[in-house]
């Protein structure tokens, strides 16, 4: 053998000691993926640590929230009763009453003085009060309202107060009934029904319906808007139409479209919950109503300036 292949065998032998155990993934040493890069993986170098289980509470595939549509069964949902293994399932159970009381389930009460003014118009002097006030939670509540009117120095020309039940149908909107009571100008008592909430585009709406005990039937649909000029000034257009399906004689009412409320008001928010406000409110009667009026010798429509108080509490 010459001396070239004695050298050439010599250094076969040499590199194959040196990287023994290169072919041999099963005997490459474990390591973090980060100093294992797939490349030595593949050429047996290295042998990367399996990835630990996926924890639910951080991976939501783990816990088959992020799985494509199927028939499959909802994952199971753990309770957060880890207390009960120190305190007891029954020591534990007023404290999650109150935490789900505390968190929606809460009884709140609210007043609010929607409309309290004075009214100017052609130097007869009047006011007008229009509020309510509800107790209750975010589902069901309890919802007293009155509103009325007159001229100083003379007897309330319309007063009535509601009372009502009042049930959440969606997040924006409540379904109402209950009674309705009138004072003046004639005593009537009716039952109520209607709707309110919040429509689209931020208009604050409500209908309601009123059957009175004689059989008299109206109707009440009121619409407003709060258009912020600033964070503190607001103006309020509002309208307010008055139905009855037949006529009523002594409370002066025809049947159809009676009367109509066109209001404009400013207000100026010193607090959210305190603001005065000034505006203008024009009231018109309407058909049978209208001729009612001027056969009492009423006028049929009028136009008022006035300067009031909104609150609540």
């Amino acid at each position: 053998m010459t001396a070239a292949a004695l050298a050439t065998m010599a250094m076969a032998m040499a590199f194959a000691q040196a990287h023994a155990g290169h072919g041999a993934p099963a005997s490459a040493p474990a390591v973090s993926s980060a100093d294992c890069p797939p490349e030595h993986a593949a050429m047996g170098h290295c042998t990367p640590t399996p990835a630990p289980p996926a924890d639910p509470a951080i991976d939501p595939a783990a816990s088959g929230t992020a799985l494509p549509p199927g028939n499959a069964p909802a994952p199971v949902i753990e309770r957060a009763d880890y207390a009960d293994r120190i305190w007891g399932r029954a020591a534990m159970a007023p404290v999650r009453a109150a935490i789900r009381r505390e968190h929606g389930g809460m009884m709140l009460s609210q007043i609010m003085v929607d409309i309290a003014e004075m009214q100017v118009r052609n130097g007869r002097e009047g006011y007008r009060w229009e509020g309510e006030g509800w107790f209750g939670g975010d589902i069901n509540r309890l919802v007293v309202k009155t509103e009325g009117e007159g001229d100083f120095g003379e007897r309330v020309e319309d007063a009535e107060a509601q009372a009502l039940y009042s049930r959440a149908i969606d997040p924006y909107f409540n379904v109402q009934a209950g009674v309705r009571q009138d004072f003046e100008p004639a005593g009537r008592t009716y039952a109520a029904v209607g709707v309110e909430g919040l429509a689209p585009y931020w208009f604050e709406i409500e209908a309601h319906g009123f059957l009175s005990t004689g059989g008299d039937l109206l109707g009440r649909v009121a619409a407003s808007y709060d258009q912020r000029i600033t964070q503190r000034l607001i103006l309020q257009p509002r309208i307010e139409l008055n139905l009855a399906a037949q006529d009523i004689a002594a409370s002066g009412i025809g049947a159809g479209l009676s009367e109509a409320d066109v209001d404009l008001r400013l207000r100026y928010e010193i607090r959210r919950e305190f603001a005065p406000y000034i505006g203008i409110t024009h009231r018109a009667r309407i058909g049978r109503t209208a001729d009612i009026a001027r056969a009492r010798g009423e006028d049929a429509a009028a136009t008022s300036f006035v300067i009031g108080l909104r609150a609540w509490f």
